[in-house]
């Protein structure tokens, strides 16, 4: 019996072939492909009676449950969750966020995000920026670990994002890549915008874009992989991922870039051990909103990535 709320349909046969999100959005037009996207991400679908990925290819004939969730409140919610405060006054705090955890509410993540951490943690949060991203001056991706800023009023936010946009903001990575970058420090520079084909996905190769800039150095080279210190001069989305897998190195884990990459020697153990892309954001350093004075932050590696570290070092 199908649950109250729910939508069950059988996947025709011109659906086969087709990715799993790209069959819904063709039996279920009513919904967009990035909501569909996120409530498979959510384990809101099931194709044959079990959760699926949105990349899954159908054969047509599958029998396709879509759970719809009831409506969520609009606005996020305080919820008491664990968070690393690195350093926190009353304009601002910079947190070390954890892999997994997203940013701000969104499809399929109306809960458990850093909005609704901070909203726990900081008095007065609520409504600076907007009531959706209260605070959030940038982003970091759901898998990324590391460090980001959070303001506490309008004059920080203010103060914050004029820091970002005009690139007085010091971003400084830490990623484990597949093989061994052949220049020891390199600068990667290209026009930046969405691919073409697959619209989850960024691309440096395109003819109109944005300007983006990557800097990077081989801190460390090991078996089948290398530890590569990035620079992010610029702040699109993804852009060290895709910079780093167009440049022939793919980060280790990174399921949207590596191209089903397969790591060699000891980096096999070292992707099993993070588990995702393996980037940290390492060192964020800042003009401080009230006084004007570089703020200087770092996150210690996660203990994914140091388990992976060992491992590739052969301890």
């Amino acid at each position: 019996m199908v649950a109250p709320g729910a939508r069950e349909h059988l996947a025709p046969p011109e659906t086969r072939g087709e990715r799993l999100d790209q069959a819904l959005a063709r039996v279920f037009p009513e919904f967009t492909r990035s909501r569909l996207q996120g409530l498979i991400e959510a384990g809101h679908v099931q194709v044959d009676g079990k959760p699926a990925k949105a990349s899954a290819r159908l054969k047509g004939g599958e029998r396709l449950l879509l759970q719809v969730p009831p409506p969520t409140p609009a606005v996020p919610v305080a919820e008491e969750l664990p968070l690393t405060v690195l350093h926190e006054d009353k304009d601002l705090v910079v947190v070390d966020k954890a892999a997994g955890m997203v940013v701000h509410p969104g499809a399929g993540h109306a809960s458990g995000t850093l909005v609704n951490a901070l909203l726990h943690r900081v008095k007065d949060l609520a409504g600076v920026g907007g009531e959706l991203r209260p605070g959030i001056v940038h982003r970091l991706d759901k898998d990324t670990t590391g460090c980001l800023v959070v303001a506490k009023h309008e004059t920080a936010l203010v103060a914050l994002q004029k820091a970002f946009k005009t690139r007085t903001v010091e971003k400084t990575y830490l990623a484990l890549v597949h093989g061994t970058p052949t220049a020891a420090e390199a600068r990667i520079e290209t026009l930046y915008g969405r691919h073409p084909v697959n619209r989850q996905r960024f691309t440096g190769k395109v003819k109109e874009g944005k300007p983006a800039l990557t800097l990077y150095r081989v801190r460390e080279a090991f078996d089948g992989a290398a530890l590569v210190e990035v620079d992010l001069l610029t702040g699109r989305t993804h852009q060290i991922r895709v910079h780093l897998s167009e440049a022939g190195h793919p980060l280790l884990g990174d399921s949207l870039y590596g191209s089903g990459r397969k790591p060699k020697g000891g980096a096999a153990e070292a992707q099993e051990l993070v588990g995702r892309q393996a980037l940290h954001a390492w060192k964020l350093a800042f003009p401080h909103p009230r006084t004007g004075k570089m703020l200087r932050v770092e996150a210690p590696l996660p203990p994914d990535f140091t388990a992976a570290l060992k491992v590739l070092r052969g301890r």
